[in-house]
């Protein structure tokens, strides 16, 4: 085959997590009963509400067409209006910049905010298209790693360690995927006020800032102070609250530059966002109801059963209860020993080839010493994973 590729496409890897949720559909396509924890949606449908707003926007022919390239002036009123409501900030809609999901969001925010060479620092576990969307800029991924004890979330002192003067932008995930670990309020304005200080670009990626569990209070970078909302772009959406991951919608809200910049390049790149989509976030923000906080609380119940589930098999380790999102991202290098794996890779191809779970390895998280299981899925399926996981070690490790 003599078709030619570009250096920047072979550069890129795959995606992980998409990769390993085609792996536990090829196995069920083979008639075997797999258990997929690889999941990064709710298992809920979306509400209803935003199904129907959506239908009347078929119905009545008002998603028929092109929209604004950054999105309806309606949807992104309804943004502000949600932003104003939960966080008491005050954006205007010039400041909300609407996409194709938050991916997008962020691969857009990237490509306008990074020259060649410039470095962005990534605390460690990242999901797991950060450092590739940073790469696909010709940016410089910094990482750097925190306590795992505290979920490895990342401290101001961590951040000076490798600050240089090409560093242009932090990217914090709160709450994290993978480890679903979440900072307090003094936490961020600790950051925020380093970042300012600095004069660097805090991309807040808060997809799952409504999804936080036992008293933990939501918060915002935007919230914080004048002068850190101004040095932040915030990146949310509706896919993980509304569960509304293939609706395709997410935002950034912040400097009118470069939300004018990102719009700029979505006129080239994409035109438009799904016109439907746009009308069912409208509902979304607007419209909503009690399904939201019902989907909430049951992430919450699962989690503490989930918890203690994984954390009673022999050579996993997690010491700390995540705060948000729907994940568990354990220490497994003990376990990997005990069964006779050579790394933890291993470890978890063995999980699926033979006691067919499927999870996600911490590899591609940036921690090659972890896997990752989500516990968005019913009680019942994940407490089966974890009793095939349990069964495996022990006859292995005999």
């Amino acid at each position: 085959d003599k078709m030619k590729l570009s250096k920047r496409i072979n550069a890129v890897a795959p995606s992980a997590t998409l990769a390993a949720s085609q792996k536990a559909r090829d196995l069920k396509a083979q008639g075997i009963d797999v258990i997929s924890l690889t999941v990064g949606e709710s298992d809920f449908p979306t509400p209803e509400y935003i199904a129907d707003a959506a239908i009347e926007a078929i119905n009545n022919h008002t998603a028929d067409h092109y929209t604004a390239t950054n999105g309806i002036p309606e949807l992104r009123q309804a943004i502000v209006d949600a932003h104003k409501r939960i966080d008491a900030v005050d954006y205007g809609i010039n400041q909300v910049f609407v996409g194709s999901g938050a991916k997008h969001v962020l691969y857009t925010l990237f490509q306008v905010l990074i020259d060649p060479g410039d470095e962005v620092i990534l605390p460690v576990p990242y999901w797991v298209s950060f450092s590739e969307h940073v790469t696909m800029a010709d940016g410089k991924p910094v990482f750097v790693k925190g306590n795992p004890d505290e979920l490895y979330k990342i401290t101001v002192e961590d951040l000076e360690a490798v600050r240089t003067d090409k560093t242009v932008a932090l990217l914090i995930n709160s709450p994290s995927n993978p480890t679903g670990a979440t900072y307090t309020r003094e936490e961020k304005a600790a950051i925020g006020n380093w970042a300012v200080e600095h004069g660097i670009t805090i991309i807040a990626d808060e997809i799952y800032s409504q999804l936080v569990y036992n008293g933990t209070e939501p918060s915002s970078f935007a919230s914080l102070s004048d002068e850190i909302r101004e040095q932040t772009i915030i990146v949310n959406g509706v896919s993980k609250t509304y569960a509304m991951t293939g609706w395709r919608i997410g935002y950034a809200l912040g400097n009118n530059k470069v939300i004018e910049a990102m719009t700029k390049h979505a006129s080239q790149a994409t035109g438009n966002p799904v016109g439907v989509s746009q009308y069912a976030a409208i509902a979304a923000y607007n419209d909503e109801k009690n399904e939201t906080e019902e989907m909430r609380l049951s992430f919450e119940q699962r989690l503490n059963k989930a918890y203690d589930l994984l954390t009673a098999i022999p050579g996993f380790k997690l010491p700390k209860k995540p705060e948000g999102a729907f994940y568990l991202f354990p220490d497994v290098t003990e376990a990997a020993k005990m069964t006779g794996y050579d790394s933890v890779d291993d470890f978890g191809l063995a999980l699926i080839e033979e006691a067919y779970v499927v999870s996600v390895v911490g590899s591609s998280f940036g921690l090659p010493e972890c896997l990752r299981f989500s516990y968005a899925v019913s009680e019942e399926v994940f407490a089966e994973g974890m009793r095939r996981i349990k069964a495996f070690i022990e006859e292995k490790s005999n």
